[in-house]
């Protein structure tokens, strides 16, 4: 729509670019000055509820968003909040409390694990994955394994930004939709 053409050009506008951070040679993609400014924030839920709306039907609506760890909890609670869907955590090792689920995934330098607690995702549900940036996909991937462990159908994935000569995308099972490509 063209309504969501505007919201993206405004948002794209504000993701900051930082040369060498993490480390030399990286360009760093800084979503940060989206939540600074309440119009911006705004303009990035509409964008991702409008993008949900148009396409998932009234039988496919996700009923959790699952937000990982952590610029995932920047705009997932508010977006599940506004597609009236509850909204689940995948974090690092160690962080949730009482009985959870574990996935490993392939970091730069040696494995991570993610988990999610049991349960947060009940059997049959449909489960939205987001996170801010899709770069090799082992995150992602380790986010769709804890939803199936728990019974959940993923839907999608989303991601505000992609670096696609990664190729992560490659490594999902489930439709992925980037909202601002990569430039």
């Amino acid at each position: 729509s063209s309504e969501l053409a505007s919201l993206k050009i405004r948002l794209r506008a504000a993701v900051r670019q930082i040369p060498d951070f993490p480390s030399k040679g990286i360009l760093f993609e800084d979503i940060m000055p989206i939540f600074a400014d309440a119009s911006l924030h705004e303009a990035l839920i509409r964008a991702l509820d409008l993008h949900v709306s148009q396409t998932y039907g009234p039988d496919e609506k996700p009923d959790v968003v699952v937000g990982l760890d952590a610029r995932g909890f920047l705009f997932g609670p508010s977006l599940a909040m506004r597609i009236g869907a509850g909204f689940a955590a995948v974090r690092k090792q160690g962080k949730l409390p009482g009985p959870c689920i574990t996935a490993g995934y392939e970091k730069e330098y040696g494995q991570d694990f993610f988990q999610m607690q049991s349960d947060a995702i009940k059997p049959g549900q449909k489960v939205l994955v987001v996170d801010d940036l899709i770069a090799t996909g082992g995150s992602a991937a380790a986010a769709g394994s804890l939803v199936k462990q728990l019974g959940g159908t993923l839907v999608g994935y989303v991601f505000i930004l992609e670096l696609d000569f990664l190729k992560g995308r490659d490594k999902l099972d489930a439709p992925v939709y980037t909202l601002l490509s990569s430039q």
